[in-house]
């Protein structure tokens, strides 16, 4: 039996993470420590695993370091998903992405020192927008960390800073750098269940530029399994390590809006808006360091995640309905006026 402190389990990938490992694991107890911010939602939690006795919730910031110790105490692994995540939201509101992204993570870094005699693992997730547009194709591990927005940039200081206590303190850490998730549970701020919920409202698909900008797309129950494997590889292979989660196949932006209005049998209709700034236009991550180390390897297609992330969004208007207040957010342009993305 294991008990897995989750921080940011009430969020997207977090909350995906939670209720795959409650299934998988029977024995397994699960804490998790999340904000409530405004992209996280306990109901993105399975009723199953909230109404268990092997759950414990606590509403709480991760700079509450006193909290974040005594769970980080009481677990045998801990897995680090809490952080602001929005390119388009740090544009605007970045002070707080270093707050929490930053500050955050070394505060969990910082509880992992204090016990590391008693903890197995711990799991923090990056992401892939540390290495900004590709200099090469695909982005294996070692490809340059050039962030473009301040999201990105607070993500490459946490990375690094994670590397830096395995380094200096040998904490039991392994570094996971997820390429763009989608699914079950994401907000409607990014751009495939806006574009889903805009089909299901009968609205325009807004673009942001010309639609070309590239991404690996890869399932939020992938990412968990991935995230699994870490937990159980054997630890001299994987400390101190980053591993990219992907699935080595692109798609365009634009090119995803048209297979979204492909599946609700509706006429394309689009609009175009003025490129994001700090957008990241060639995203496509090396498969081989996870298939070789950890034994991944991406099961889920892209059509097949996106008839089943339709298909949540379809029947659970009761949650994501309560969003629609934030599918747009402001971003300040270089000459000072407010565009809402």
């Amino acid at each position: 039996m294991k008990t897995i402190l989750v921080t940011g389990g009430a969020g997207f990938i977090g909350s995906n993470f939670v209720n795959y490992i409650f299934v998988k694991y029977p024995e397994y107890k699960l804490i998790v420590l999340d904000a409530l911010t405004y992209a996280g939602d306990i109901e993105n939690i399975d009723p199953d695993v909230r109404n268990s006795d092997r759950f414990e919730f606590w509403y709480g910031d991760i700079n509450n370091l006193d909290l974040v110790s005594d769970l980080a105490g009481r677990s045998d692994v801990v897995v680090h998903f809490a952080a602001e995540t929005h390119v388009a939201r740090s544009l605007y509101s970045h002070r707080v992405f270093f707050v929490t992204d930053v500050l955050g993570t070394q505060s969990i870094a910082n509880a992992v020192l204090k016990h590391s005699g008693r903890l197995e693992r711990f799991i923090h997730i990056s992401t892939s927008e540390v290495y900004g547009t590709a200099e090469y194709e695909p982005m294996d591990e070692d490809h340059p960390l050039n962030p473009t927005s301040p999201y990105a940039a607070a993500k490459a200081g946490a990375d690094r800073l994670v590397y830096s206590y395995i380094t200096a303190h040998d904490i039991p850490g392994v570094i996971i750098r997820p390429f763009n998730n989608y699914g079950p549970n994401q907000h409607l701020e990014k751009v495939i269940p806006r574009f889903i919920t805009s089909c299901i409202l009968g609205e325009p698909l807004m673009i942001h530029g010309d639609g070309t900008a590239m991404r690996d797309w890869v399932y939020a129950g992938d990412t968990a399994r991935a995230v699994d494997l870490a937990i159980h590889a054997p630890l001299e292979k994987i400390r101190g390590e980053a591993f990219n989660i992907g699935t080595g196949k692109p798609f365009g932006v634009l090119e995803i809006a048209q297979k979204i209005s492909a599946e609700f049998n509706m006429k394309e209709n689009f609009e175009f808006m003025a490129e994001r700034y700090g957008q990241v236009q060639k995203h496509i991550s090396s498969t081989d360091k996870a298939n070789e180390i950890l034994g991944f390897k991406a099961s889920v297609g892209f059509e097949e995640g996106l008839e089943k992330t339709i298909q949540w969004y379809r029947e659970n208007r009761n949650i994501w309905e309560k969003q629609m207040a934030m599918r747009k957010v402001p971003v300040k342009a270089r000459d000072g006026a407010i565009e809402w993305y």
